[in-house]
């Protein structure tokens, strides 16, 4: 906003029969950005406040994804992580997401707004990482199958690994997320990753038999 110059004669109708104050033209980019006429003329008898900044759409995204409380996956495994459970080294381990939904693997949608504005943001998890501890890496890209006993021997058919030595081993889950978000005509990504841990005990058959 800024007073119009020159100032037009008292006899201007939008002066609206006023002798003081200025007649002030108002520039909106909102309504020019949608092809409106954004130019319009206000009396005022002192300077008017301009408009507050708009919100920064990163921020509202930000919000958004709060708004998600996303989350690491609850790990599922096999052997269990409890104590007494060992697994046999050479047999196949299954692992899965035991509480797959939108918080742990998505799709979720959220909106932020403020001001007058809003941004849209939705989040997903393209993958888990599997680090199982023996130094292998297993990228599954869903929430893999839940072991049952009549799967006996069966690999997992979407995300296991073997072991090949007894020990104890630290296996870690990282969900790694990507969040689209768009508004006030801007957009971007953010990526985004949770982690969750376990430990399991590998053992040899002939030992366990003991």
């Amino acid at each position: 906003m800024k007073p119009l110059a020159p100032q037009p004669p008292k006899s201007d109708p939008r002066w609206s029969g006023h002798t003081d104050g200025a007649i002030y033209e108002c520039y909106d980019p909102l309504v020019a950005a949608v092809g409106g006429i954004p130019i319009t003329y206000r009396w005022a008898a002192t300077p008017p406040a301009g408009p507050a900044a708009p919100p920064d759409p990163r921020v509202l995204a930000q919000s958004a994804i709060a708004q998600m409380r996303l989350k690491a996956v609850s790990i599922g495994i096999v052997p269990e992580p409890v104590a007494g459970r060992i697994g046999i080294i050479g047999m196949p381990t299954w692992m899965w997401v035991q509480d797959p939904g939108p918080s742990t693997l998505g799709p979720i949608t959220r909106t932020a707004s403020a001001g007058g504005f809003s941004v849209t943001a939705v989040a997903k998890a393209d993958r888990i990482v599997w680090q199982m501890g023996d130094g292998s890496v297993v990228t599954c890209r869903g929430a893999g199958t839940p072991y049952a006993d009549s799967f006996g021997r069966q690999p997992s058919p979407d995300c296991g690994h073997t072991y090949t030595r007894q020990g104890a081993y630290t296996v870690r889950a990282t969900s790694h997320w990507t969040v689209d978000w768009s508004g006030m005509g801007l957009s971007g990504t953010i990526p985004l990753n949770f982690t969750q841990t376990t430990t399991i005990t590998m053992g040899e058959a002939q030992v366990l038999s003991q």
